[in-house]
């Protein structure tokens, strides 16, 4: 009987040797891991964890929704994180309404992943903190001209004590305060994140709450407001540094800290970059480098921004004054030699880069856009055309829609393909469903002022015949109008020529570059060998490695390449 039994037994043991083997090969493939006391850890070979904490989306006005949303953002940032090599459980998302909630959040995760010596997986592994990547997009307070860019534009958090304001891209000095020791012990439970989902930081979390009345109820609300907010500031300041001594790396996206030294920092759009891009394809379209005193082109500038919010508190300037700075590096020389002229006088010879108040306006309001333009090209009484404009910068696509509208009141006509007349509506129409390729032909010869172009004669012969009746005609041409964001609601004015152009976040090429910096800082590699990363700046803190990418510029002569083809938008998004 022993006998018969001991061919079982050895076959019995020897299938269960090679489903151990099995077993622990399908393990390898996953990953490398090591046991010590009992805890399973991973490995240099794998990637390890991401967390991903990001704002939640703004609110729009009118329904209209730019593409720089948080929403659109980070499934790009999770699917490039999968396709990098890391896995869906080990990737968390947690979405805060306010500071004091995300760095509750964030301090919830960083002290239980710390206090169980790393986070766990579906597979069972331990992640050590060194294998473990937070991705932070600090909440910071926009007003209502600012949320009208998107989501995610670039925008520093103070730290300083006497007040706590977001700063634009204004240098700051370098924080020499301590670490973690003013880390708050209050914890949210609804906020920490756990491995493959979305979660939002729980509403009911209580903040500064402004309801109590009395004759100095609003300035004791103000204080109230100002302290919550200065203690998540220093919450988050001492999470993030607590994580970063553990071991953990911190990446912040879009909005800076001031004197918080990150591991990398993936800069988005700031108020300069948006206005630049926008002067500068419009000195391209209009060729500006050829104009003359003889042939001025007339530009206007919409700056908007918001004097004071609903609760009378006088706004921030910085953004709107950036902008400006931005555009004026740009178009200033233009203005100075005279071939460049604002219809409304605004703007002149002697404007400086700091005179954004010349053009700003308050854009609070629903239609005041579109007031703000009918007062710059106001004409004289029995005037019988409209005041020659060549390109009105609008700054944002919010600010464009109502621009449209009101040059088309107005009685301006044509649209922007007019301006390359070889690239027609249908051509542009063609070209993005694909059936043909536009032709383009040099805009006509700026150098020559109308009264002087033979060929602005009906005849040829430079007799000047019909030339009121062309000066009318080109008084009531269409001019360039820009915009940036990528509104949805107004493609189809990109499409038909309206609008000449918009802009985005090259949000695809963002998404691949801070998975590739996860992966690196997950495996203790440096990032200065990326193509998209160099040393900035950043919060007063220099040669932090920045991520950046530049900014998308769309019209209806690459859309399709621009937005259709990866995917941002549809056919039907664009009227087609």
């Amino acid at each position: 009987m022993v006998s018969a039994r001991r061919p079982a037994t050895v076959l019995t043991a020897f299938a269960a040797a090679c489903a151990m083997a099995l077993s622990l090969a399908s393990c390898a493939s996953d990953s490398d891991r090591t046991d010590t006391d009992g805890d399973t850890t991973i490995t240099s070979t794998s990637l390890g964890a991401v967390a991903l904490f990001t704002p939640s989306d703004g609110i729009t006005l009118s329904q209209q929704t730019p593409l720089n949303k948080w929403a659109k953002l980070t499934p790009d940032i999770t699917d490039a994180l999968v396709d990098a090599g890391f896995k869906k459980g080990d990737i968390s998302h947690t979405t805060s309404d306010s500071l004091d909630k995300q760095s509750r959040a964030i301090q919830d995760y960083v002290v239980d992943h710390l206090s169980s010596k790393g986070e766990t997986s579906d597979s069972g592994i331990t992640i050590t903190p060194e294998n473990t990547t937070l991705l932070v997009a600090p909440v910071v307070e926009a007003d209502a001209s600012t949320r009208q860019y998107g989501d995610y534009v670039s925008q520093e958090l103070s730290t300083s004590g006497d007040k706590v304001t977001t700063e634009g891209s204004a240098d700051a000095e370098t924080d020499t305060g301590t670490s973690a020791d003013t880390n708050d012990s209050s914890t949210s439970p609804g906020s920490s994140s756990s491995s493959g989902s979305d979660k939002s930081s729980s509403k009911g979390d209580t903040s500064a709450d402004s309801s109590d009345g009395g004759t100095d109820g609003t300035d004791t609300a103000k204080a109230t407001e100002d302290d919550a907010q200065a203690e998540a500031v220093d919450r988050l300041v001492s999470s993030l540094k607590l994580a970063k001594e553990s071991g953990m790396h911190v990446v912040l996206l879009g909005n800076s800290i001031e004197g918080y030294r990150p591991d990398a920092f993936a800069k988005f759009s700031d108020a300069q970059a948006i206005g630049r891009l926008q002067a500068e394809k419009i000195v391209a379209k209009l060729q500006l480098t050829k104009a003359s005193k003889d042939n001025p082109k007339y530009i206007e500038v919409l700056l908007p921004y918001t004097p004071a919010d609903a609760k009378g508190t006088a706004g921030d300037s910085t953004f709107a004054r950036e902008a400006f700075r931005g555009i004026w590096q740009v178009l200033g020389a233009y203005y100075q030699k005279g071939v460049v002229k604002s219809p409304s006088g605004t703007l002149d010879a002697k404007t400086t880069e700091n005179d954004w108040q010349l053009v700003a306006y308050d854009a609070s309001k629903e239609g005041s856009s579109a007031k703000a333009l009918s007062a710059r090209l106001a004409t004289d009484d029995g005037a019988d055309s409209p005041t020659r404009i060549d390109a009105v910068l609008a700054l944002n696509d919010y600010v464009a829609s109502e621009v449209v509208t009101e040059l088309d009141d107005l009685g301006y006509t044509g649209s922007a393909a007019d301006i390359n007349p070889q690239i027609t509506i249908s051509g542009i129409v063609g070209n993005i469903t694909g059936k043909k390729d536009l032709s383009r032909q040099a805009v006509p010869d700026p150098i020559k002022s109308p009264e002087n172009d033979d060929a602005n004669t009906s005849d040829g012969s430079g007799s000047g015949k019909d030339s009121t009746a062309t000066d009318k005609a080109k008084d009531a041409q269409w001019p360039l109008v820009t915009g940036y964001g990528a509104y949805v609601s107004n493609i189809p004015s990109v499409v038909n020529g309206k609008q000449w152009m918009t802009g985005m976040e090259n949000r695809k090429a963002l998404a691949s570059d801070i998975a590739e910096a996860c992966t690196r800082l997950n495996k203790g590699q440096e990032l200065e060998s990326m193509v998209s990363v160099r040393n900035t700046q950043v919060g007063g803190v220099k040669k932090v490695p920045t991520i950046n990418e530049p900014l998308l510029a769309v019209s209806a002569s690459n859309l399709k390449a621009t937005l259709i083809d990866p995917g941002y938008i549809t056919l039907a998004d664009a009227g087609l």
